[in-house]
């Protein structure tokens, strides 16, 4: 099907270049501390990484270390990650982890010994008395920062006067909400740096555009015509599907071909085997079976619904239970919404692929990119994990992420070219790379995307 014919918005989008500096100016990489980072939502860690009282997590973002924990009272709070006396970080992250992890009921300065319990509250200052009674239990409270929580993310915000978080994420709260992502738990979860800005690694994957010449593979398994919509802060993507197979707009897709028992089969099982992500074991194991369960000829959307259901069954049988979504929503939900700005969630009922990218301190060439795999599992029984740092060229990435991390770092050279005027995102299937610029035009205040010459 011819991706021009069959428009996911009202009109045609506007055909625009984005300015490079954004991508590759040093100048511009130091300012988005103040003007962004200080300003938006974003995701510190998983509520599961916190799950008893007076657990904590770090997060970082440029200079700025947040420290999160889980109070004596089971709330959720978050503080600048820093002493009050002399500067130094409370809590140090260890050395070549992504982050720090750990339980206290009180974190101690390692310089003087100054002690705050979870509630940010000073408990201790050595030699007290030698300030006469200038220390006030106001300005020895630790600088807290706003947190909440959604989808079974911990997310957090610099700025005291920012939106709630709900109002903030709308629409995709909303649309994603009857997936239930907050009953997920990570299969996996890696982390590098990779070679290139952090705008670079998340417009990466936040079209499906690239999938013929990038992943050239998967087209055997069918069509991966895709519409890409802004949804005012934030973005979707999705797929078109053939008149019939409704369902096969979302995660969950049939493989196309002479005949889609075999299609699926293969289909699931090189996405396991290569990318290990959107998909199960279930769903492998599932559409490995329709060929002895569905007899020759089977239409395409009876293949669809009985290869689901049977996955749905044994998943139910293990205790697992998929939410149930409308395939008519499932539609408007599309594949994976891109969270302004720095955050994608790959959703589907069973499971869920998700990207994070954020600066290496003021380096604009360089940026601390995550993935992480979610699915549900029965009551305790979900793998423990941690994040693991692991190269671009490791071979636990598999063979279809790191066809992406060469594109990431070739685009950022590239930018560089005195040649290069500036990015031309496809206004139709590439609209959310184009919406993440724009909005971030503005919080940076400079030039937006701007009409061809």
């Amino acid at each position: 099907m011819d991706q021009s014919t069959d428009l996911s918005q009202d009109t045609q989008p506007q055909a625009v270049t984005v300015p490079v500096e954004a991508y590759i100016s040093e100048e511009y990489a130091r300012a988005e501390r103040k003007n962004l980072w200080s300003k938006v939502w974003q995701v510190a860690g998983r509520l599961e990484d916190i799950p008893n009282v007076n657990d904590y997590l770090t997060y970082e973002i440029t200079d700025d270390s947040i420290l999160v924990t889980r109070t004596a009272e089971n709330e959720i709070r978050a503080y600048h990650n820093v002493c009050k006396h002399r500067g130094r970080r409370l809590v140090d992250k260890p050395c070549g982890a992504k982050n720090a992890l750990g339980n206290a009921a009180q974190f101690r300065c390692g310089f003087h010994g100054w002690r705050w319990n979870g509630k940010g509250e000073n408990v201790f200052v050595q030699e007290k008395n030698d300030w006469g009674g200038a220390l006030t239990p106001e300005n020895l409270a630790l600088t807290p920062v706003k947190v909440d929580t959604w989808g079974g993310w911990v997310w957090i915000n610099l700025d005291p006067n920012a939106e709630p978080l709900r109002d903030y994420l709308e629409p995709m709260a909303s649309m994603l909400d009857p997936y239930q992502l907050e009953n997920m738990r990570y299969r996996w979860r890696r982390w590098l740096i990779a070679d290139c800005n952090w705008k670079v690694a998340m417009e990466a994957f936040s079209e499906i555009y690239h999938l013929p010449s990038t992943h050239p593979e998967f087209m055997v398994f069918g069509s991966y015509a895709s519409w890409s919509k802004a949804q005012g802060k934030h973005s979707n993507i999705g797929y078109h599907a053939p008149k019939g197979l409704e369902e096969s707009k979302g995660k969950l897709r049939l493989g196309a071909g002479a005949d889609p028992r075999k299609a699926t089969a293969e289909m699931q099982l090189y996405t396991w085997e290569h990318a290990n992500t959107n998909t199960t074991q279930t769903l492998v194991d599932a559409a490995a079976r329709l060929v002895d369960e569905l007899p020759e000829g089977t239409p395409p959307a009876e293949v669809s619904r009985h290869w689901l259901a049977s996955a749905r069954a044994v998943d139910e049988a293990r205790g697992v239970f998929w939410p149930v979504v409308d395939p008519e929503h499932t539609g408007k939900s599309g594949t994976a919404w891109q969270i302004f700005p720095n955050f994608q969630i790959g959703h589907a009922v069973n499971n869920a692929l998700c990207y994070n990218a954020r600066p290496y301190g003021n380096d604009p060439n360089k940026c601390i990119f995550e993935a992480a795999v979610y699915e549900l599992y029965p009551p305790n029984d979900a793998p423990k994990t941690e994040w693991i740092f692991t190269p671009p060229e490791d071979p636990a990435w598999r063979s279809v992420l790191p066809q992406d991390f060469a594109n990431m770092a070739a685009v950022q050279q590239g930018m560089k070219s005195s040649g290069f005027p500036g990015t031309k995102p496809n206004p139709l299937q590439e609209n959310a790379v184009i919406n993440l610029q724009r909005n971030l035009a503005k919080y940076m205040g400079v030039g937006e995307p701007h009409s061809y010459d």
